[in-house]
């Protein structure tokens, strides 16, 4: 298996302040979602990324979330896989102290 970057809740909302091209992708389901997210997150649930692909842009970076931090490596893995510059964040939302929106 390829490295995955990791990084945690605190050097994401860093990474959102800080860098262009940062994309946060939460594939989390509709109801974990409906609990609230971070702000500018693109919500496509896990099961639906190799479906999404194509709305993907490998000159971004792609920071993958979900709720513990398992199925977005599932994730980051698989698009690293397919060439995208991807990141995991550790923890998931349940570290996340940041703000969330509804």
């Amino acid at each position: 298996m390829e490295h995955i970057n990791k990084v945690t809740p605190s050097e994401v909302e860093s990474l959102m302040e800080n860098e262009e091209g940062i994309v946060i992708v939460d594939v989390r389901e509709d109801e974990e979602v409906a609990q609230g997210m971070i702000e500018n997150a693109k919500h496509i649930p896990l099961k639906e990324i190799p479906e999404s692909i194509h709305n993907f842009s490998k000159e971004k970076h792609y920071v993958f979330v979900c709720r513990s931090g398992r199925r977005s490596m599932n994730a980051a893995t698989y698009m690293k896989e397919q060439g995208f510059q991807v990141s995991n964040m550790v923890g998931g939302m349940l570290d996340w102290d940041g703000e969330v929106v509804i």
